[in-house]
């Protein structure tokens, strides 16, 4: 193999392993991408933590639950959003706590991008959803 050749194993690593990791699909040379990893980490789990706590405390964000008639949810969420933001910082020292709770989040944002279609959302109102739910699927693929 000449070195024009493109190595798969150079490119891509698939790693199944309970101890570290559940999928791991990260570039070879994974540790380039630590620190911007960790800050997306942490990026999220602030956000979430945020959220979650907004949800718990803030009348704003409870009638918003109410606009998209889930007001029996609301507190549901927003607890769910602060566990997951410790497992995102969990993760950084226990990956597959940070996969599970990263994946966790993807899952609640397709959730919530299909209330948003569902009570006629205009696309801008969707994007922050939108963008989380890409945001934790990449977190949990590839980020811890």
């Amino acid at each position: 193999m000449d070195a024009h050749e493109i190595n798969l194993r150079q490119i891509l690593t698939l790693q199944i392993d309970a101890r570290t990791s559940l999928v791991n699909l990260a570039p070879a040379d994974a540790s380039d991408l630590f620190p911007l990893n960790t800050s997306l980490i942490v990026f999220s789990a602030l956000s979430f933590l945020s959220y979650g706590l907004g949800y718990l405390y803030s009348d704003y964000l409870q009638q918003e639950f109410r606009r998209y008639q889930l007001a029996a949810y609301c507190r549901w969420v927003g607890a769910l959003q602060c566990a997951a933001s410790v497992g995102l910082i969990v993760g950084l020292s226990v990956p597959w706590v940070g996969q599970a709770a990263s994946g966790g989040l993807a899952l609640m944002m397709v959730a919530a991008l299909g209330v948003r279609i569902r009570i006629k959302d205009s696309v801008p109102q969707m994007l922050p959803a939108l963008g989380y739910l890409g945001l934790n699927a990449y977190l949990c693929v590839a980020g811890f």
